[in-house]
């Protein structure tokens, strides 16, 4: 296990201080230029993000001071507020993204201004699940290489202190130390520290994620917040920025950590593999039946229809969990196919990503 921590390291001294492990780098984008042209559910995605792009060029950024939503119920404002803010992240990504494919710089232009809007105006709270929305990071990512100096400089100290916060206020001994909350927290680190190419990120991420697969995942499977929650809507919560980060670690090291196997004989494989059962049918379950966390029962009473006790989980919902599952295993594409009732190679976009970043 040294070893690999110790190779992992390695990895990261020698990567380039415009490496691009979090989106896409030249040659990948060539090669989703040629997948966008040669099939058409590529290109349907492709014109799906042209539209937001086109459209966010004659809007107005409207980032929020603080990110709240963990914690809040459906309807509370501060909550309402946040999400309404939070369509920026899609926006300034869709921009930086035609501009890296087409070369017009007004797409560059207005996403430089909702990153610098959002790193004037937010404070990091520090908090994982509010913080997990936050993802602006591929869209610098993106286009760091053509950002002017005095934005760069206020878009990454932004973006290092985002990253900072989630340090600052990391609690050992507490739940949310080794629950769905770490994975979020490691997630976001992670994104930051190779979109910064900060080795003190970098490596908190790798060593992090070593840990959370052998705290968080249990050996049958299942994982820690399954067990609080009794739900599989955490299971598909807690895996998701796992496995994002698994694949800015495969690419940036080339340490594989969805096979991955801890001290304790988890791994995310297995924890895939652990739900499937409950996407294709073969099992189904009641949500929160037995959740030990008193927010559940607040969200059931305050009308959210998905944390009523149980409430059978929904297969669709373990969609995401799959779409990210499929750069690691591509074989994944048939029961994605199938829950989204369709036949098109790419029914999302991460898929068209996957193709272009294995």
């Amino acid at each position: 296990m040294k070893k690999i921590f110790l190779l992992a390291l390695l990895a990261i001294c020698f990567v380039s201080a415009k490496a691009q492990y979090v989106s896409l780098n030249n040659a990948e984008i060539d090669k989703l230029k040629q997948l966008v042209a040669s099939d058409p559910s590529a290109k349907a995605r492709f014109n799906e993000l042209q539209k937001v792009a086109d459209a966010a060029l004659n809007e107005t950024p409207n980032p929020i001071d603080t990110i709240r939503s963990e914690g809040k119920l459906a309807g509370d404002p501060k909550k309402t507020a946040t999400g309404v803010s939070l369509r920026d992240m899609k926006k300034m990504y869709a921009l930086a993204l035609l501009y890296r494919t087409g070369g017009d710089r007004k797409y560059l232009d207005k996403s430089v201004a909702y990153l610098v809007a959002w790193s004037k105006f937010n404070t990091p709270n520090g908090d994982p699940i509010d913080d997990t929305n936050l993802d602006p990071v591929e869209a610098y990512d993106l286009i760091k290489s053509n950002i002017d100096a005095p934005n760069n400089k206020l878009i990454t100290a932004w973006l290092a202190q985002t990253a900072q916060m989630e340090i600052n206020k990391f609690k050992p001994g507490k739940e949310t130390a080794y629950n769905n909350w770490h994975s979020h927290r490691l997630k976001e680190i992670g994104e930051i520290g190779f979109a910064l190419q900060d080795d003190k990120y970098t490596q908190y991420a790798v060593e992090g994620m070593k840990q959370q697969i052998g705290k968080n995942l249990l050996p049958d499977g299942s994982s820690v917040d399954f067990k609080l929650r009794d739900a599989l809507h955490y299971h598909v919560y807690d895996l998701e920025p796992l496995l994002k980060l698994a694949i800015i670690l495969k690419r940036a090291t080339g340490v594989d950590y969805y096979n991955y196997v801890s001290d304790q004989q988890t791994s995310i494989k297995k924890s895939v593999e652990w739900l499937l059962p409950y996407l294709n049918g073969q099992k189904t379950h009641g949500e929160f039946v037995n959740s030990t966390v008193s927010f559940d029962k607040k969200r059931a009473a305050n009308g959210e229809k998905d944390y009523v006790a149980g409430t059978s989980f929904e297969p669709k919902n373990g969609v995401a969990t799959l779409e990210l599952t499929e750069y690691f295993y591509p074989d994944a594409i048939n029961l994605i196919q199938k829950l989204k009732a369709t036949d098109q190679n790419y029914p999302d976009w991460q898929l068209v990503l996957n193709k272009v970043k294995r």
